[in-house]
């Protein structure tokens, strides 16, 4: 008899992937995009939930009707070759080379930096992120505890102190949401700026990655027919993304009331501290230091978990644990770069690789559709590739953007290619490689996938 799951089982699990998915990243973007967005918060903020909820539901979606245990699988509808450089990079993206040391650093400077002497910055920041991800280290070795140290844990207390700050805000707003500027982006397409200010949770790259603990916590659970993963899989998926639905909002608000009492800042880990330091002084310093803390690091734990063991299926030959300590300390080297440069260098990979994933995770829903034919993998992917290339160059510092080939390369794309300036130039292209894949495989009568 196949085993069902608890209510009180499936809220573990749901109260794990929220935890999973949501770092400091998570925090910072909706606040700062709400003192952006302004007055025109509720298209910013339903854009953002787009890209932020959506995409990362249907990420979760797709690896339980799949039958899948991760992206690899996904990908290798495509073939083999790709679906190793994608999950590759989309492994290192999230993992030691972007998302982990963003995480480090952005506890460093939310939490611990306004209390640092400026001249002993790096030197804290070192020690900071060596303690941090030894943490991360220690807690990731054991990769059936995580609903424990996570779900049932690290999540609920930081639930509890960040419910308590917005508590606060809401019963005694620094503003209204009415009369808060709009800055120049936010004022003709808030939607679409909001859409692609979600691309910095990184969350529908995490629901991918992040596709193999899930399964693996529910084969845990007892649970082993692959019908019942899958759909033991979107229960637990639906009950994270509502919370972050929710709480996406409140900050996104939060945000934009903050405009009210201070001027918009640098970055939401600022309007954070700000706004922690009204309601609570020293005390809401530290209250914030805990938050952040807190969500770095069960999110590290995650990242850290499934980059090891998705590592571990592609390279058999090395352990568990060896990549559990290479992504511990790549991510810390790559931490003490500074969380302005890793965001700098991380936005043209993201503009890159984001809509390949989510064309993948599309396709996937799309199977029945069209039988999963490969030529229909194949052909989106292909087209969708040529435009992620020009959207990640797009996105490139000037230095690389404002080079003659670069110039002469993005003018014809501006030109030429619809939603380009809005930074989603790979919709139409995706669409017509689809079309041209459903045609192909029709003409070829091309055997439909297992």
């Amino acid at each position: 008899m196949t085993k069902k799951l608890t209510f009180k089982e499936y809220m573990f699990i749901g109260s794990m992937l929220f935890g999973l998915f949501f770092g400091a990243g998570n925090l910072i973007f909706p606040v700062h995009m709400g003192q952006e967005a302004g007055a025109s918060i509720f298209w910013a903020n339903l854009g953002f939930l787009v890209t932020g909820i959506g995409l990362p539901f249907l990420g979760v979606i797709a690896i339980g009707v799949s039958k899948t245990a991760g992206v690899y699988e996904l990908a290798k509808r495509i073939n083999q070759t790709y679906a190793m450089v994608f999950t590759i990079l989309l492994y290192l993206v999230i993992g030691p080379f972007f998302a982990l040391p963003r995480l480090a650093t952005t506890s460093y400077e939310i939490g611990l930096a306004p209390f640092i002497q400026s001249d002993q910055q790096t030197l804290f920041l070192a020690i900071f992120s060596i303690l941090f991800f030894f943490a991360a280290w220690w807690l990731s070795r054991r990769p059936t505890k995580i609903l424990d140290y996570v779900g049932k844990f690290l999540n609920p207390v930081f639930l509890v102190l960040l419910g308590l700050l917005l508590l606060l805000a809401f019963i005694h707003p620094l503003g209204t949401v009415q009369h808060a500027a709009v800055q120049p982006s936010y004022q003709d397409h808030a939607f679409f700026t909001g859409f692609t200010q979600g691309y910095n949770t990184l969350d529908a790259l995490a629901a991918l990655a992040f596709g193999i603990i899930i399964v693996t916590t529910i084969r845990n659970m007892g649970v082993t027919k692959p019908s019942a993963i899958a759909k033991d899989t979107i229960k637990s998926g639906a009950i994270s993304i509502v919370l972050m639905g929710i709480i996406y909002t409140l900050l996104s608000y939060l945000g934009a009331m903050s405009l009210g009492g201070f001027a918009l800042s640098e970055n939401g880990g600022i309007a954070l501290a700000q706004i922690a330091d009204h309601y609570l002084g020293t005390y809401g310093s530290i209250l914030l230091a805990l938050i952040v803390v807190l969500a770095c690091l069960k999110t590290g734990i995650g990242l850290i978990t499934a980059f090891a063991e998705t590592f571990t299926d592609l390279f058999p030959k090395r352990n568990y644990l060896f990549f559990v300590t290479m992504a511990s300390v790549l991510a810390c080297l790559v931490a003490n770069v500074g969380l302005t440069n890793i965001i700098q260098i991380s936005l043209p990979v993201l503009m890159f690789i984001y809509p390949l994933a989510m064309t993948l995770i599309l396709l996937v829903l799309a199977g029945p559709l069209f039988k999963q034919r490969p030529a229909v993998y194949r052909m989106t992917t292909y087209f969708t590739l040529i435009a992620s290339i020009l959207d990640g160059l797009n996105a490139c510092p000037d230095f690389i953007k404002q080079s003659a080939i670069a110039q002469h390369i993005l003018d014809y794309a501006k030109q030429y290619l619809p939603f380009f300036q809005l930074g989603m130039g790979w919709i139409v292209p995706a669409i017509i490689g689809f079309i041209i894949g459903l045609i192909w495989s029709s003409i070829k009568k091309e055997p439909a996938l297992d």
